[in-house]
């Protein structure tokens, strides 16, 4: 893993953990909250729900990623692509410190 070191990493991912969970659990609070009575303010509160299930989803899905990455790190094999096994670049590990592929495989999906 070239010049990044493993707890630099670990702890930007941890971070990102946090601030994924975080967010996700205001999304699933504004999705407790009681509807409005009246009709017309529903229908356009159903559709903020549509964008936040959206996002949900997304986080839920980088949340993922990121413990995945995590425990990559925890194993030994962070910043080996799953794919290939071949070593995964600095480069891309720092813009995306979760990627589980190397550029070269995550291009060919």
């Amino acid at each position: 893993m070239n010049s990044i070191s493993t707890g630099d990493i670990e702890r930007r991912l941890l971070d990102e953990r946090r601030l994924l969970a975080g967010r996700i659990g205001r999304i699933e609070a504004d999705f407790s909250g009681l509807m409005d009575d009246d009709f017309a303010e529903q229908a356009i509160e159903r559709a903020d729900d549509e964008v936040l299930d959206g996002e949900e989803q997304i986080a839920a899905a980088r949340l993922h990623a990121i413990e995945a990455a995590i425990a990559r790190l925890r194993e030994g094999t962070y910043g080996t692509c799953i794919r290939c096994g071949e070593t995964i670049s600095t480069q891309r590990l720092a813009a995306m410190p979760e990627a589980p592929t190397c550029i070269a495989c995550a291009n060919a999906v």
